[in-house]
């Protein structure tokens, strides 16, 4: 399990010793096994102890309360095991929110340790779940939270959810049914490595094959704004400057139709009265001074 100061200053090997455990806790069964065993406080005595804790800061006090509620982390740990995550670690994330609830506990409200510390527990527990079930947080605002539990336990399988079970749910948390559509994709979902593992023919499968594009990329954006500059003011700029009969050859020959098959030679030389050479020696001089102007927008 892991360690924390705070865990280690109130639940090291001896005092743990010293209250009731024996053997070796070298694994989780051991641990469970052994803080099953430690004595439970009465009433009186879990009064007491938390009176000594808050007005003499003893912290001897503090580590009773917090053994004899060792088997409540361990019987709610219990019930997140089928989120993947290591009992251990469940247990260890629980302690901390023991230890907080200690601290914090008022023997005068009237309520037992046990209640209050149970809000404590899981909210450690809760937010361990988020941070390590997967890669990419699933969950960040409270009612995501709250939605991300209670989906799993009223999930009966692995099927998706029938639209009665979806409003039915969202009655009930009092959430839109597109919030729980919303997390159930989230939590049907795996975490997928953007590029394969391994350079043999399964690269061509990874995420990277196919969602990688080019249409962002800076140079390819500049090109397509110049582009469309040039196919917009460009052209409208280079056209404005040849005279009537010189822009209408150019028009009928390269702008009249978008597969670019224009008007032939011929039917321009027969259209103005001139020679189809004459026609073609028009275009020619205006393609280039076209050319001319257009280079100011390249």
């Amino acid at each position: 399990m892991k360690a924390t100061s705070a865990s280690t200053a109130m639940i090291s090997p001896s005092n743990m010793m010293s209250l009731g455990f024996s053997g070796a806790l070298g694994n989780i069964d051991a641990y469970i096994s052994a803080v099953n065993r430690l004595p439970m406080l009465t009433h009186e005595e879990e009064i007491s102890l938390a009176k000594r804790l808050r007005d003499d800061n003893d912290l001897g006090a503090a580590q009773k309360l917090v053994l004899s509620h060792l088997r409540l982390v361990v019987s709610i740990a219990r019930g997140y095991l089928g989120y993947g995550l290591p009992h251990a670690d469940l247990i260890q994330e629980g302690n901390i929110g023991l230890m907080k609830a200690v601290k914090r506990f008022d023997p005068d409200q009237g309520v037992r340790l046990v209640s209050y510390s149970m809000h404590w527990i899981k909210a450690e527990m809760h937010e361990y779940i988020l941070k390590n079930w997967r890669l990419v947080k699933v969950a960040t605002t409270k009612a995501q939270r709250k939605l991300f539990f209670n989906l799993r336990s009223h999930k009966t399988g692995l099927d998706a959810m029938t639209p009665d079970q979806v409003e039915a749910l969202a009655k009930t948390l009092n959430v839109k049914r597109e919030e729980v559509i919303e997390m159930e994709t989230r939590l049907s979902g795996r975490d997928i490595a953007l590029e394969a593992p391994t350079d043999d023919e399964d690269d061509k499968f990874a995420p990277i094959a196919y969602l990688s594009s080019d249409s962002q990329e800076p140079t390819r954006v500049l090109e397509s704004q110049r582009y469309d500059r040039l196919q917009t003011e460009g052209l409208s700029s280079a056209l404005g400057k040849l005279d009537p009969r010189s822009r209408r050859i150019v028009e009928a020959r390269w702008l009249a139709n978008d597969d670019g098959s224009g008007a032939t030679l011929h039917e321009l030389a027969n259209e103005f009265g001139v020679s189809a050479e004459r026609i073609r020696q028009i275009e020619t001089v205006a393609l280039k001074k076209m050319k001319g102007s257009l280079a100011a927008f390249a």
